[in-house]
């Protein structure tokens, strides 16, 4: 893979013009022969980032392994708001499993593929942070350890949206959920909980893992292309907001998103058997308040009776994930995938 190192010609934006690049290196959403894999149809909330990241990254596998993937979905937000029965958004090979098995029948669908002689046929599943995080985690480490030939993408908003906002183990600390203390000393959830799935990822020492965001799409589609071309397991981790669960209004999805990461909160980085290869730099470090205060999960810190003590420790969590990926001194340009 190639790095092209860009200027960002606009001011006061992230995004880099597809007219600035080559044809070769623009999106594959720029493209008008894309494959629409997630079509329009579908129920999801307005400025869903499970819906765009979906699309982003499912289209992006379809252009990397010329339209030979089968996809396997998770029970989960993703699952309800395309596929009512009777009805689908996806315009790709799709299999609904159980909440936590998605790894364990792609694994099935992969060797099926195998020994019907079509291993060019690449396999992909996906599930949201409750069933990757939670109940799906037993499976996932399983095909992990195995080493199975599957990329497992996890779009991550941070809570079992589908079924009212409840706590995942991905869900941030202090965050308000329908199952996390409402009063008390420290309302929300609890600090000190919860998995760093990517970083268990890397542990099992897996050809490929990834995070990514909404945010950034060239960095989301670059990460897919590039996974496509390692066989094993492999996993990417993307950041999707969820405005109804977050209490962010719906046409802050991808402000949220690149915040998250310019904060420190989501370090993006790519890691190949087990060790960090590369990091998406922080161009312009922001303070955490940045984020939190778009967001009514976090309302309470910044209410009537402010909790600064909490923020700090937000911050402290911020820094530490700064210091560890190396994630300063970007500069004014950025790696462009």
């Amino acid at each position: 893979m190639s790095f092209e190192a860009l200027k960002f010609y606009q001011t006061g934006t992230f995004t880099v013009g597809n007219r600035l690049l080559p044809p070769e290196a623009r999106c594959v959403q720029s493209d008008m022969g894309r494959t629409n894999s997630l079509n329009s149809g579908h129920r999801a909330c307005q400025g869903c980032g499970e819906a765009l990241g979906a699309r982003y990254a499912i289209d992006a596998v379809m252009r990397a392994t010329d339209r030979q993937m089968v996809a396997v979905n998770a029970t989960g937000c993703l699952e309800v708001f395309s596929t009512p029965y009777p009805e689908t958004s996806w315009q790709v090979p799709w299999m609904h499993s159980l909440f936590g098995n998605a790894a364990a029948v792609a694994t099935g669908v992969a060797a099926a593929m195998k020994v019907k002689g079509k291993s060019h046929i690449r396999v992909i599943a996906q599930g949201g942070d409750g069933g990757t995080t939670d109940i799906g985690l037993g499976c996932l480490s399983g095909m992990f350890e195995r080493n199975d030939d599957v990329l497992y993408i996890c779009y991550d908003n941070e809570a079992y949206m589908n079924t009212g906002v409840q706590r995942s183990s991905a869900t941030p600390p202090a965050a308000r959920t329908a199952t996390t203390m409402a009063v008390g000393e420290e309302p929300g959830n609890v600090f000190g909980q919860g998995k760093d799935l990517p970083r268990i990822a890397m542990a099992h020492g897996i050809p490929y893992v990834a995070t990514a965001t909404v945010g950034d799409l060239h960095d989301l589609e670059y990460k897919v292309r590039r996974a496509m071309t390692f066989h094993g397991a492999r996993y990417i981790h993307i950041l999707v907001p969820c405005p109804l669960g977050w209490g962010a209004a719906s046409h802050e999805t991808i402000k949220l998103a690149r915040l998250a990461c310019e904060t420190g909160l989501f370090p993006v980085f790519e890691a190949e058997a087990g060790e960090v290869t590369s990091v998406l730099p922080i161009r312009h470090q922001q303070p955490v308040e940045a984020y939190l205060q778009l967001q009514t999960r976090f309302g309470h810190l910044f209410g009537p009776h402010p909790r600064p003590d909490l923020v700090a420790r937000y911050q402290a969590i911020a820094d530490a994930n700064i210091r560890r990926f190396g994630l300063l001194g970007a500069g004014e340009t950025e790696t462009v995938r």
